[in-house]
């Protein structure tokens, strides 16, 4: 059974202070026990020492007592004030007892022999069906044909017990009382605590999916509660920013797919209207075989920037040489640059050992030299190099087109990003936006990361860093 944070916070302040008052109580009922033993102790003490010297004075057939003449009825009235005296001999014979004594105190041979031997003793008994307070009392010889030995003082306890237990009462109810106190006060103020707390509560239900970017404001003015709504309004911004980035995802992704598919439709539509010759039916399946190519390649790149928000894109670290990758990579593109006019130069390294997954330096390598040579000028320059600077393997690709201009880098590796106009200028080739976010994956899932900057000579560069442990051919065995 789960209960509020506010009983929760009032029952448990409630439990320490009960806790504290039980202690306190206990403490204070022994030490009232205490003083009212150690003054009834005096009593006693003082009593003995009396009756003991009027004991000495008497003669061995004149022995009493001084004590009030009271009937033992009269002395039941007045019991709590009572002293009850009893002289002994060391062989249990009873010499002298008080008047308003009914029958003997209880005492036994060995205590009479020690108290005989000068020790005081104290003990708690019960005469007559009630408690008393009895003290031993050591007596001197008499004199000549005195046989006493030991003065036997009690005191009744039932006045101390009375007290003692009208105090516990007092303070059990006392006890109740403050507790119950207690966890009304405590209830109020957690109230007063959480307040804020269910006013964010109430914000963040009234939340919708539509209404992220509203934020949550703080009605407590201590630092811990304003710590909270920073932390819940960042968190609602990265929530309201991913749903915003899956929802341009969707839609890119979504227009991506449906332009290619209404391209074949249209091509395949028209084919279908009349009879045609082979050379058009081969025609419209070239063109129809270019879609299909575009819509693979889309789907790979989709399904790879989905395994990377699903954190299932971890590289397959393996040996291998990065410079025979990069070399692969340009030679097939190279074809696409001689079309184009563009000299596509690549400067590696004859070898160069890393650790790193091949398909993923691979896809860089192809996408950033295909973005290169999309825009690089009729009869410009590609140049691709790779190479290992302190422990880092670093892919630059850099063309002579028009440069980055004034664009947001960082937004260039956004996934659907196009450049404007005066970058891409052939629509033919402007791809589908999602290369240079496959670059920045790759690169961040080898834990490096990805930059594009003008290069001053006119041009863009793309540099991306992975940080690992490469060796060369000349270096340590893998």
């Amino acid at each position: 059974m789960t209960h509020s944070f506010r009983f929760q916070l009032a029952l448990r302040a409630t439990a320490g202070a009960t806790l504290g008052l039980a202690v306190l109580s206990g403490v204070t009922l022994l030490t009232l026990r205490a003083v009212l033993d150690r003054e009834l102790n005096r009593s006693i003490s003082s009593v003995a020492s009396i009756q003991a010297a009027s004991l000495a004075d008497g003669t061995p057939g004149g022995m009493h007592f001084h004590e009030w003449d009271l009937t033992p009825e009269e002395a039941a009235s007045v019991s709590g004030l009572i002293r009850y005296a009893q002289v002994w001999q060391t062989d249990g014979v009873s010499l002298l007892r008080s008047r308003y004594m009914m029958s003997d105190l209880p005492s036994d041979a060995e205590t009479l022999v020690r108290a005989d031997a000068g020790e005081l003793i104290w003990a708690e008994q019960q005469f007559e069906g009630s408690p008393v307070r009895t003290l031993f009392y050591p007596l001197d010889r008499l004199g000549e044909g005195h046989e006493a030995h030991v003065l036997q003082i009690a005191a009744p306890l039932l006045a101390r017990n009375e007290m003692l237990g009208r105090a516990g009462y007092f303070l059990i109810l006392l006890t109740t009382l403050l507790a119950g106190a207690t966890f009304a006060g405590s209830w109020w103020l957690a109230g007063s605590a959480i307040r804020p707390i269910h006013a964010v509560i109430d914000q963040a239900e009234e939340i919708g999916g539509g209404s992220l970017d509203r934020g949550i404001q703080a009605y407590a003015d201590t630092s811990e509660y304003q710590r909270l709504v920073e932390v819940l309004n960042t968190m609602l911004g990265r929530i309201h920013s991913a749903f915003e980035s899956q929802r341009r995802f969707t839609a890119d992704a979504s227009h991506e797919l449906k332009s290619p598919l209404t391209a074949m439709r249209g091509e395949i539509e028209i084919a279908l209207r009349r009879p045609r010759e082979a050379e058009e039916y081969a025609s419209v399946l070239g063109s129809t075989l270019e879609e299909v190519m575009r819509l693979s390649k889309l789907t790979e790149d989709l399904l790879t920037l989905a395994r990377s928000d699903a954190g299932a894109l971890a590289p397959q670290v393996e040996a291998a040489d990065a410079a025979e990758i990069a070399a692969r990579m340009v030679d097939r593109l190279r074809p696409h640059a001689e079309a184009k006019g563009i000299d596509l130069v690549l400067d590696a390294p004859e070898s160069l050992l890393a650790l790193l997954d091949q398909g993923l330096l691979g896809q860089c390598v192809w996408n950033l030299t295909d973005n290169a040579l999309k825009f690089a000028d009729q009869g410009g320059h590609v140049r691709v190099a790779i190479s290992e600077c302190s422990g880092e393997l670093i892919l630059e690709v850099e063309d002579d087109g028009p440069g980055l201009g004034d664009l947001d880098t960082s937004s260039l590796f956004e996934r659907f990003f196009r450049a404007d106009e005066a970058r891409a200028r052939d629509p033919a080739t402007a791809g589908t936006g999602l290369g240079l976010a496959i670059v920045k994956v790759a690169a961040e899932a080898h834990g490096g990361h990805a930059t594009a900057e003008n290069r001053s000579q006119g041009g863009a560069r793309f540099t991306v860093r992975f940080p690992l442990s490469s060796l060369r051919l000349s270096g340590m065995a893998l």
